[in-house]
């Protein structure tokens, strides 16, 4: 079918940077143990349902919302519950499976992909509740997870990356086609509204189930980073307005609800990529790897040596993190950057042939302006007054006075907040401005306050 559309955003930037994932996937070896986080289900307090010791299959319940019953986070993999960490206040912060040899697994109904199409509503809902993987859509304003009671007035897929090293679902998407489609098929059952797929038509590997994909309409997005972001796919298609309620997925996300529906089990594991210049080149590519599995066993052999910074996502949004942690229920991507606190002598008056420059201060924008750059942990500069000079508007394709925006958070002003559009975005649609930004501001820390304190205290 291809793109009903072609919407060309001009605004971005797309950086060249060293350390891509090569697009094959390769089975990665498990290891002796996974761990779930009840972090990851924000907005639930979680009550135990297992004890430490207890046998688990693939799909049994392990905690349910205090606030809501149905809603249960499920084991990734089958053996026996090794510990439960709690910490302050009785929070609990993360349980650790020791997998057995044996897979066994909690069984669901299965659905042939064109069946999904006439399955009732409240049956998907509960289906994805009862397995926890509804965590996975989210719902806009504050990109929270779906509330099962709403109606949404539309439904957004995407399908891109635009990101520097952010998964490809097109390469996520191999070998899953058909749930694929019967993830699609199943957000159709969730709105009486459309259900637009977004993505690239210019991808440099398509995948069919993505560029041909059924029952939904595909809208294709070009340009330049963040081209590929949720937020600039719903100001373009379908803007949200006061007191609408719109539901997002990503593909990569879309995939483990589809196979749930067609394989009748909570898939246990799902594609990464594993990217950055700290990564040896032969191990930069993507692995199939257990929900939960162990980053020390994801990375040893295959980082270089030296003092290395853990990204879970891509590198201009993700969080920071270590070998001691284990892969989150959403993360699709691990980025590794070596650790740099080099300063260099004279800094921005030396020529910086070898420095990366988007703001002309270097001769390499002009000598080198189609290099691969190596990039490291280093800010270039210290944090300084905000000043309004309209720089991060060039970055920003939506239509949002940026400076303004970020002033009003900032102040407080929560009102002045929403009229400027903070309702539309996320913190992650201000990671490009950040890294231009020359005041080294968080921008994506404060754009997170903002849309807190309006949840927090209401429209």
């Amino acid at each position: 079918m291809g793109a009903s559309a072609v919407i060309n955003i001009r605004k971005g930037l797309d950086l060249r940077l060293a350390g891509a994932p090569a697009p094959e996937i390769v089975d990665l070896s498990p290891s002796g143990t996974v761990t779930v986080f009840p972090s990851d289900y924000e907005g639930i307090k979680p009550r135990l349902l297992v004890r430490e010791g207890d046998q688990v299959k693939r799909g049994t319940p392990l905690f349910f919302n205090k606030k809501s019953d149905a809603m249960r986070a499920t084991a990734p993999a089958a053996g026996r519950i090794k510990s439960i960490a709690i910490g302050p206040r009785r929070i609990i912060e993360r349980i650790v499976i020791e997998v057995s040899g044996k897979d066994e697994r909690e069984d669901f109904r299965k659905h042939e992909p064109d069946t999904v199409l006439r399955m009732p509503r409240d049956e998907i809902l509960a289906k994805l509740l009862t397995t926890g993987l509804l965590i996975h859509i989210r719902q806009r304003p504050f990109s929270r997870m779906a509330d099962p009671s709403v109606q949404p007035k539309s439904i957004f897929v995407n399908g891109m990356a635009t990101a520097p090293f952010q998964a490809d679902p097109h390469v996520c998407v191999r070998g899953h086609e058909s749930a694929f489609q019967a993830g699609l098929n199943a957000l159709t059952r969730l709105t009486s509204g459309k259900v637009y797929l977004c993505i690239d038509p210019r991808a440099s590997h398509p995948s069919p189930a993505l560029v041909n994909a059924q029952n939904v309409e595909t809208i294709g997005f070009t340009g330049p980073h963040p081209a590929g972001n949720t937020s600039v796919h719903i100001h373009h298609v379908d803007p949200i307005k006061p007191h609408d309620t719109i539901w997002t997925v990503q593909a990569a996300d879309l995939i483990l609800i589809g196979r749930l529906l067609v394989e009748g089990t909570v898939p246990e594991g799902r594609v990464i990529a594993l990217a950055g210049p700290g990564v040896m080149e032969p191990a930069r590519r993507y692995y199939r790897a257990r929900i939960g599995e162990s980053l020390e066993h994801i990375l040893k052999g295959r980082v270089d040596t030296g003092e290395q910074r853990i990204i879970r996502g891509n590198v201009l949004s993700g969080a920071k993190t270590s070998f001691s942690d284990a892969l989150h229920l959403r993360d699709n991507t691990l980025n590794v950057l070596p650790e740099s606190r080099e300063r260099r002598l004279l800094g921005w008056i030396m020529p910086g042939l070898d420095q990366y420059s988007q703001s002309r201060s270097f001769v390499s924008r002009w000598m080198r302006r189609d290099a691969l750059w190596a990039a490291d942990t280093r800010m270039h500069g210290s944090k300084r007054a905000m000043v309004l000079t309209g720089l991060y508007d060039q970055y920003v394709p939506m239509n949002i006075m940026t400076d303004f925006l970020l002033r009003a958070v900032l102040a407080r002003d929560i009102e002045e907040a929403v009229k400027l559009g903070i309702l539309e975005v996320e913190p992650e649609d201000f990671a490009l401005p950040a890294f231009v930004c020359p005041s080294k501001m968080d921008l994506m820390g404060i754009i997170r306050q903002g849309l807190a304190q309006i949840e927090r205290e209401g429209i």
